[in-house]
């Protein structure tokens, strides 16, 4: 019952109310009684009213079913013993009635994820019970499955049941490949979102709707960011090289002829790094002969820069790129050449970086790593004291732009900023250079320049 509620009290005095509905003058009497009390969250004195409408006329107006929720919870949370329990069945009752009453207006995955998380949260029904809910609405209203808590829930509830034996290790990975696809997904809806609106934030030309818009696609950013984060934590050990590489021996005679297992267990094999076993290399060569992907074009790198042949990894790495297809795959991919890098040859780390922030804006990891690169940085460039100490105010503007593009990162980021610009020349410093409001070129491998702050 999460949908956003448009239009509220206008919908109130709609008149010409369809069928016996339009014959009862007191269901929209009620309606405005009740949906006032709502606005300003007195759901104790709405529920009288609430009710009279839900009983009798449920479908005059969807605001029944938007306040219902809060009148309904607001019941839960006060009341005890049998009465609590009725209030319980009421609602999971109402969460069905308003997809059968409006289902324009709310999607099979809401419903089962609202319901999964009340019964989870007034412990009803099993682990099982809820995670099949959760699981036939996963699958038949992916595309409506967005809820992070329910996404969560969802893989939380699965791993669960493995460890009591009731599901088997397989079925954990698979599930967590879905899930996590789908949080990609999201998040990359959001970051194309939030760069198209981060320009105008930078003008300072967002409109005040832009400004919540924004403030919004941040906060679920986060929010999904989170999720992911406690999904790789659930996971845990599970998906450690000891268990992940003897079920990889154990199934890819039967497997290695399936493209999608092989990028499913070549990621995970990578993700965990456990690149030194016989079966990486196997993974690797039957996904490349098979189907050359992404993932097995960045094995072969990776297979190749163990041998210390770096000009064949590089090779292998950016065929990789040139491979994959997502956006935020791509990013991620890009990210991790460019950490490869960022040791051996900065300009080649800070250019792969780039090219993750073109991928997805939102990867706010990569522009932290440039900051890193600014940062390792400073005293090759510059002749001067001052103008190496410079090359931190770059540093410190690339970590704001990371926490500015990153809910996820932005405590991190911050906190970089922050470090960067004590680094930098102080204000005494700058007076006394009698550089305030010029420009210094910087000859290493940033190019460029850097403009020193007014005093």
């Amino acid at each position: 019952m999460k949908k956003k509620f448009m239009a509220m009290l206008a919908l109130v005095g709609v008149v010409g109310f369809a069928g016996a509905q339009a014959q009862n003058p007191d269901c929209a009497q009620n309606l405005s009684i009740f949906a006032e009390h709502g606005k300003v969250k007195n759901y104790d004195a709405a529920y009288e009213p609430w009710k009279m409408v839900y009983d009798n006329c449920p479908s005059l107006n969807w605001a029944t079913f938007y306040y219902g929720e809060k009148i309904l919870l607001n019941k839960i949370e006060k009341a005890s013993g049998e009465e609590k329990k009725g209030y319980i069945k009421d609602l999971m009752a109402m969460y069905d009635n308003s997809i059968k009453f409006f289902p324009d207006r709310y999607d099979q995955a809401d419903i089962a994820i609202d319901k999964a998380l009340l019964m989870k949260d007034e412990n009803l029904g099993s682990k099982e019970e809820i995670y099949n809910i959760l699981d036939g609405a996963f699958k038949a209203d992916r595309e409506n499955f967005t809820n992070p808590k329910g996404l969560y829930l969802y893989f939380s509830l699965l791993v669960d049941l493995q460890e009591e034996g009731k599901k088997d290790l397989q079925d954990v990975f698979d599930n967590y490949d879905e899930v996590t696809e789908k949080i990609d997904e999201e998040t990359l809806k959001l970051g194309k979102i939030a760069t198209s609106l981060a320009a105008k934030e930078d003008e300072g030309t967002l409109t005040s709707k832009e400004e919540k818009k924004l403030k919004a696609v941040r906060i679920n950013g986060g929010s999904y960011e989170k999720v992911s984060s406690s999904i790789d934590a659930k996971l845990g050990n599970l998906a450690d090289c000891d268990k992940l590489v003897p079920l990889y021996e154990k199934n890819f005679g039967a497997k290695e002829g399936d493209a999608t297992w092989l990028k499913r267990a070549l990621y995970r094999l990578d993700n965990k790094e456990c690149t030194d076993g016989e079966i990486y290399v196997k993974v690797v060569e039957a996904l490349h002969k098979l189907e050359p992907s992404a993932s097995s074009a960045y094995g072969l790198g990776t297979l190749n820069d163990k041998k210390g042949n770096s000009a064949e990894a590089l090779k292998y790495y950016n065929e990789a790129v040139s491979l994959e297809t997502d956006n935020v795959k791509k990013s991620r991919l890009l990210l991790k050449i460019a950490s490869k890098y960022s040791k051996s040859s900065k300009s080649k780390s800070y250019s792969y970086a780039q090219q993750a922030i073109e991928a997805n804006p939102a990867n706010g990891s990569a522009y932290l790593l440039q900051a890193y690169l600014y940062g390792n940085s400073a005293n090759q460039c510059g002749s001067t004291t001052f103008e190496k100490k410079a090359v931190y105010w770059l540093a410190a503007q690339r970590a704001d732009r990371a926490a500015q593009m990153d809910p996820s990162v932005k405590s991190k980021a911050l906190s970089a900023a922050s470090r960067y610009r004590g680094l930098a020349p102080s204000r005494t410093e700058i007076f006394n250079s009698g550089m305030a409001g010029k420009t210094i070129s910087l000859s290493c491998w940033i190019g460029g320049s850097v403009k020193v702050p007014n005093l």
